[in-house]
């Protein structure tokens, strides 16, 4: 009786004018090669974010697969991260 587990990138979109990338994650658990469970897990990645400064910090995404990461850097254009820092900056409250 042999127990694996997988994780799978099983979608990923385009999501927003602002490339918003949703992703999902498959955590697969198989005995002797049939499929006992598979539990998902969603997330969104954004071009970048605002720091307590109020400086624009790209997305790190070294920690994603390289799949999201190609997806990532092919949408997450200049324009694109331009538009994005200019909605943090409008949207961020005064103080």
């Amino acid at each position: 009786m042999a127990l694996t587990e997988t994780t799978e990138y099983d979608k990923i979109e385009i999501v927003t004018v602002h490339k918003h990338v949703q992703v999902r994650k498959a955590n697969v658990i198989k005995k002797d090669g049939a499929e006992l469970t598979r539990t998902y897990f969603r997330y969104t990645l954004v071009p970048g974010i605002l720091d307590g400064a109020g400086s624009y910090i790209d997305t790190d995404l070294s920690a994603e697969p390289a799949e999201v990461s190609a997806i990532c850097n092919a949408v997450w254009t200049d324009d694109v991260k331009a538009a994005w820092k200019a909605k943090l900056i409008a949207d961020k409250p005064s103080e």
